[in-house]
């Protein structure tokens, strides 16, 4: 057998290797094609909320001193050995009430001196006013100088006086037996006794007997920037600014009030104006000298567009939101940003209610990339709000920028 006869068995192969070997060189440029075309951009996932249209009101906040109108050391008015102390430390007074009784024995005495005086003057006069009438008389008649009549009458004036002068001292000695009884000026709460019963006091003592001070009305004392104090003045032309004073953490609202005063200057060296509102404190929840946070509400702004917070990015040219738009592909919105109010942000322009805006993911958006949207839920943006409102702050709220 010829050695090449298993050979020419599988000669009829070869024209179908030559076929699939052509398929296989047409096709490698449309499979390289395909590995080279990009894939499509998976959805990223983010967190939406809707634009809402709402009253929004603008609050200014600030810290505030609780400050009393009326602190009123007691001190005694004359000399003399402190004999009753009629209060007790932190008792509620009121104005005229007898606080304390300094010995008034001495002045007592004086006043009796006084009066003698008074009496003795009083019969002087009238004495002289009895000479006067008979000297005038006689010289009427003929029988007596003119000169005796001048000389009484300038005597009963001078006697006059002199009466004058003993009733100025007994008024005064009555005054003085008066400041015995040390009353309250003011209503107000008596604070420490500073004076034992039995010590000697003297008009001249500096600590005095006992401070009284008012506790209702009450004031608080806050400043604000200067910036804001157009606005204040002419949302207060009209009205007076609520006020309402929170606990330092603003947990707890403690009492609410008015605006009574504007300073009349602004402080040069931080641009603050001191501002001053007047609280009914009727349960003393407001004591005087204490520190509380302060919400004065400067206007509502009706039918605001107001967005969360988180909402609204910063780029180099401002204030941006990122929105979803109908085809649920991110859309760059340049927005001009208001106030922000308990987390919520006012959009003065560059968005409409209703629209959805994204709150979380925005780090990895970019213009036209699709979205997996998730609604913010209702209780994750109450939680925001109630965050945003306990806390502290210094700064107005009006003006606030993201």
């Amino acid at each position: 057998m010829n050695s090449l006869t298993p050979y020419r068995r599988h000669l009829w192969l070869l024209p179908l290797i030559a076929i699939l070997a052509g398929v296989t060189i047409q096709l490698r440029p449309t499979l390289s094609l395909a590995k080279a075309a990009p894939s499509a951009p998976q959805p990223i996932p983010v967190t939406v909320a809707s634009a809402q249209k709402q009253n929004l009101p603008l609050w200014l906040d600030a810290i505030g001193t609780v400050t009393s109108l009326n602190a009123v050391t007691v001190r005694p008015r004359v000399d003399g050995q402190l004999q009753e102390v009629n209060f007790t430390e932190g008792q509620h007074v009121k104005a005229g009430e007898l606080l304390a009784v300094i010995d008034p024995r001495p002045l007592q005495t004086t006043l009796t001196q006084s009066q003698a005086m008074l009496a003795q003057e009083e019969a002087k006069l009238a004495s002289y006013q009895v000479d006067l009438k008979r000297a005038s008389a006689l010289a009427a008649a003929g029988a007596g100088p003119a000169q005796t009549v001048d000389t009484l009458r300038a005597q009963a004036a001078t006697q006059t006086a002199t009466v004058q002068a003993a009733k100025a001292a007994v008024d005064s000695a009555k005054l003085q037996l008066s400041f015995t009884r040390v009353v309250s000026p003011v209503d107000g709460r008596a604070g420490q006794r500073l004076v034992p019963v039995g010590s000697m006091v003297h008009a001249t003592d500096v600590a005095g007997l006992v401070t009284v001070t008012q506790m209702n009305p009450i004031w608080v004392t806050f400043s604000v920037p200067q910036d804001v104090l157009p606005s204040v003045l002419r949302q207060s032309a009209s009205k007076p600014l609520k006020v309402a004073a929170l606990e330092r953490d603003n947990a707890r609202p403690l009492a609410e009030g008015e605006l009574v005063f504007v300073d009349s200057q602004v402080t040069s060296t931080n641009g603050q104006i001191q501002l001053k509102a007047r609280f009914d404190n009727i349960r003393s929840t407001l004591w005087p000298g204490g520190l509380v946070a302060v919400r004065m509400l400067l206007q509502t702004q009706a039918d605001a567009t107001v967005v969360p917070q988180a909402a609204v990015q910063q780029g180099s040219s401002g204030a941006f939101v990122y929105v979803s738009n109908a085809q649920h592909a991110a859309e760059v919105r340049p927005v001009i940003a208001g106030d922000v109010v308990n987390g919520m942000q006012w959009i003065r322009s560059g968005l409409q209610p209703g629209e959805t805006v994204v709150t979380q993911g925005q780090s990895r958006l970019a213009a036209g990339l699709p979205l997996a949207e998730t609604p913010q839920p209702a209780s994750q943006q109450v939680a925001q709000v109630a965050s945003t409102a306990s806390t502290p702050t210094a700064a107005a709220t009006l003006g606030a920028r993201p």
